[in-house]
């Protein structure tokens, strides 16, 4: 039936719960795609009939399959754009670096938006605050305090706390007492986890 795939792609990603990427459905937009092509290729040969064999009768016809054409396009870029969006609020949430498991969901074309995505943020960033830049994507929500307690989720190596070189080693279950501008990012990724006394 008509424009049937289109909806369903639009309420595929309604499910998904809100901050979640569900895996890119190509076959799905592949689908619409082709029902789109046909459509416009029966309006053709049906607007040429009208036009050259006086046929009145068809043009219901072809105002009917119009609207199709025109619901499919709303609904798959409703479904890209939804998608580019959680993708944007993803830079936001993990930093600049995705799991593998999300990077896994998006397409070849969402990677590169993605990173065009980082790309332009960081050149923003750079631009803010002097020299150093300004790095926005910190503190979400305004610091109580500028130091927290944090235990260490996995094996991460060595990480620099100051800029004059101190660094501590971040090992599975260990706890430090860190600068929260640090190592709010590790905490996102999961590396990390804020201890609450």
């Amino acid at each position: 039936m008509f424009c049937e795939k289109a909806v369903e792609l639009v309420r595929e990603l309604h499910r998904a719960p809100e901050g979640q990427l569900p895996a890119f459905n190509e076959d799905g937009i592949r689908q619409v795609l082709e029902e789109m092509k046909a459509l416009y290729e029966q309006n053709q040969s049906d607007v040429n009939e009208a036009k050259l064999g006086g046929r009145g009768d068809l043009i219901p016809t072809i105002k009917f399959r119009h609207c199709s054409l025109l619901r499919n396009r709303r609904c798959t870029v409703a479904y890209l754009y939804d998608r580019l969006l959680r993708i944007r609020a993803l830079r936001w949430e993990y930093g600049s670096v995705l799991p593998s498991a999300l990077r896994f969901h998006m397409s070849a074309e969402e990677i590169e938006w993605f990173n065009q995505y980082k790309k332009s943020l960081a050149t923003y960033m750079r631009s803010l605050g002097g020299d150093e830049g300004l790095d926005i994507t910190q503190d979400m929500k305004p610091p109580k305090s500028l130091y927290i307690e944090v235990r260490c989720l996995k094996d991460y190596g060595e990480f620099e706390v100051d800029d004059d070189g101190t660094s501590v080693l971040l090992k599975k279950n260990s706890q430090h007492f860190l600068p929260r501008w640090k190592c709010e990012q590790l905490i996102r990724q999961g590396v990390l986890e804020h201890v609450l006394s």
